[in-house]
């Protein structure tokens, strides 16, 4: 799993508008033809201060690193996430399942 850095990576991920979506987070999906799959995290800052938006960074990359033998390569993948993300309820636990059931929506689940 590498990270997807560059803004015109993301851009063009964007672009192509192959996403899924539920309350807490939007995958964006594109075949990148490689061996691995890169992942962009996206956190604006209506989600909250910098503190919530690098704990839900690192959440979410913590999440992929987890489940990076269950999904198929060869794709660049953009996780946004939603305002609905930092509210004090919502745990870490609940962001996974968000994550997986949007992952098994593009098709991403080697299960």
């Amino acid at each position: 799993m590498e990270g997807l850095k560059k803004s015109s990576d993301f851009k063009e991920v964007y672009r192509r508008r192959n996403l899924r979506a539920d309350d807490l987070l939007v995958i964006y999906k594109l075949e990148n033809h490689l061996q691995v799959n890169r992942i962009g995290i996206s956190v604006s800052k209506k989600v909250g201060n910098s503190v919530v938006r690098h704990r839900l960074k690192r959440q979410i990359r913590e999440m992929a690193r987890l489940h990076a033998d269950f999904l198929h390569p060869g794709f660049d993948l953009v996780i946004v996430v939603r305002k609905n993300a930092s509210k004090e309820d919502v745990s870490y636990h609940e962001l996974e399942k968000s994550f997986l059931r949007l992952a098994r929506r593009h098709h991403l689940l080697v299960l």
